[in-house]
């Protein structure tokens, strides 16, 4: 799988007052009508766990200037969000300067191999104009525009 180019964000959820959350790639746009998301989080992962207690969870698409974010969030330990910037939005800790950000309740749980698979109900959204940052072939990156120019959806 590192042949294929995937997007970085970070979950996060809260427990009580205090802001948690792990690095992922797998996570997609699940349906547009109602409109949902789907992320793949460790099952031992203590995100996890307070992710079902909390019945909430955000996803932070990363910019492509915050690979040290996504380094932080990666490891693991309680202090993750010590030096972050973050604020609070619809139940969740949204990290400043994230291209986009999606706050969801959980609405399934669908255990997968090492990982449990959460359905997400999207209750907010926000976007910034900056590019993403991507993941390939175990490098960071971020998305360019094909020189053609031709945008998802249209045809030549």
């Amino acid at each position: 799988m590192a042949g294929v180019c995937s997007p970085v964000a970070v979950v996060t959820s809260r427990d009580g007052d205090r802001p948690h959350g792990t690095t992922v790639s797998a996570f997609m746009s699940l349906s547009m009508d109602p409109p949902m998301i789907a992320v793949a989080l460790d099952q031992h992962s203590d995100l996890l766990s307070i992710v079902k207690r909390h019945r909430r969870f955000g996803v932070n698409v990363l910019s492509s200037g915050q690979h040290d974010v996504a380094m932080a969030f990666a490891r693991k330990g309680a202090a993750k969000f010590d030096g972050t910037v973050w604020t609070e939005s619809s139940g969740v800790p949204v990290i400043d300067r994230v291209a986009g950000w999606v706050a969801c309740e959980v609405t399934e749980l669908v255990p997968g191999g090492d990982h449990t698979v959460v359905f997400g109900s999207v209750v907010a959204v926000g976007a910034h104009d900056s590019p993403p940052l991507t993941y390939h072939a175990r490098t960071f990156g971020t998305h360019l525009p094909h020189p053609g120019g031709t945008r998802g959806g249209e045809s030549s």
